[in-house]
């Protein structure tokens, strides 16, 4: 260890009280010690409006930035120093002063089936109650199964997994996503892995972004835990959702992978009802990672997408 680099002062890391969200925090002050030797790093808990208003879905209580806007503003008041996120729900667009200073690498994108009575996507019964609070999810299972009823659900992850698998509980199943039940060692709950063409995720799930004041400081410290193959590729996915103007409420999908060289991406908007999907997909260089998803995002558009999403509330 005496060859890694020594960073002088303590710091703050910022993070909301879930336990998915201090595991992801945790998390990185690991990766940040292993980097700079000798470095003190403390864990800021910060309560957002997401986690206060628990009782509306999440679009109707503002959608983009419910989960970051408390730490966005610590951030910029220097009561911490960096903010750990769940990617996908960070908005695309970087208030003034702040950036996205590294993203590690990603966890398995997928979202997962669980149901108390082991159902999967092709079993559920017809008319079979879906608990979630994702109009991407909503509109993706809804095209592939139009007999399904909608439910919300909100709360934590383990809050979650406890009504769905609650034997008086309302819901036949819900949906989760991968990388929070990997993370907390909970994948024993999912009754089904979901195939990517059957629900493409989120932009940027699976992974993590530390944000942090765009300062050459801050972005040297987060520098090491960079990962460039996910940043290339969860850069696509966000520019994809960025140029179609929406936010995380939206139901609109994009999953990029990049292999030998290339970077390939797939985007999906979908109609609430899930009656009308349009799929668009193209490849590029990782380095034009946000011109690609720009680009797709257009053809999306010269097919429809607009008329799609406006009639999402």
């Amino acid at each position: 260890m005496s060859n890694l680099p020594y960073y002088k002062k303590s710091i703050r890391l910022g993070s909301r009280k879930s336990k998915l969200a201090l595991w992801q925090t945790h998390h990185v002050r690991d990766l940040l010690q292993a980097a700079w030797l000798g470095l003190n790093v403390e864990i800021q808990i910060i309560s957002t409006t997401g986690d206060q208003v628990l009782d509306t879905p999440l679009p109707l209580i503002g959608g983009k930035g419910v989960f970051t806007a408390e730490l966005e503003v610590a951030l910029r008041e220097g009561v911490i120093d960096a903010a750990v996120h769940s990617l996908k729900d960070l908005p695309t667009e970087s208030p003034p002063g702040l950036t996205v200073g590294a993203t590690p690498p990603r966890v398995r994108p997928d979202d997962v089936l669980i149901s108390r009575q082991g159902y999967q996507l092709d079993t559920l019964p017809p008319g079979a109650t879906i608990g979630t609070s994702s109009r991407r999810r909503a509109a993706q299972l809804l095209n592939l199964r139009p007999d399904l009823q909608m439910a919300d659900i909100r709360g934590n992850v383990p809050g979650r997994i406890a009504k769905g698998l609650a034997e008086d509980g309302p819901y036949d199943a819900i949906i989760l996503a991968y990388a929070g039940l990997d993370r907390l060692g909970l994948l024993g709950a999912a009754s089904q892995v979901l195939l990517l063409d059957q629900m493409l995720p989120a932009p940027g799930q699976g992974a993590l972004g530390i944000q942090c004041r765009d300062e050459a400081e801050s972005l040297a410290l987060l520098a090491p835990l960079n990962d460039n193959s996910t940043n290339a590729a969860v850069t696509a996915e966000r520019s994809f959702l960025s140029g179609l103007g929406g936010g995380c409420a939206m139901p609109i999908a994009a999953y990029a992978t990049e292999e030998a060289g290339r970077l390939h991406l797939t985007g999906r908007v979908s109609s609430a009802d899930g009656q009308n999907q349009i799929d668009v997909q193209g490849d590029g260089l990782p380095d034009e990672a946000w011109q690609l998803g720009n680009s797709l995002a257009h053809e999306a558009l010269s097919q429809g997408a607009a008329e799609l999403l406006g009639g999402v509330i």
